[in-house]
């Protein structure tokens, strides 16, 4: 398992906009090959900025059976207009949990 994350930084004034694009948007994630799980954080010290959080079972499920699909570009279309700026987005695996 492999863990998405894409830090999103929003126009000012759009956050709830961007919110409800992504709660719309939850569908395609949950349909899609090999994604596990979705949730969406937002930062108290830059409350423009989010972190989106998917769990997908490859990394090639994210990045090619995803971005390839048509719910990718729904996706897109529901939340694109409301970034400032291109997405940074990493894959990560847990290595050690503490507790």
């Amino acid at each position: 398992m492999f863990l998405e994350i894409a830090q999103i930084d929003i126009k000012p004034g759009q956050e709830a906009e961007f919110e409800a694009g992504v709660a719309k948007a939850a569908q395609y994630f949950k349909r899609a090959k090999g994604c596990k799980a979705m949730s969406l954080q937002r930062s108290v010290e830059k409350p423009s900025r989010y972190r989106l959080f998917l769990t997908w079972e490859t990394v090639e499920n994210h990045t090619v059976d995803f971005r390839g699909s048509a719910d990718f570009q729904e996706w897109r279309k529901l939340v694109a207009h409301t970034f400032d700026g291109a997405p940074v987005v990493e894959h990560v695996h847990k290595t050690f949990k503490g507790f």
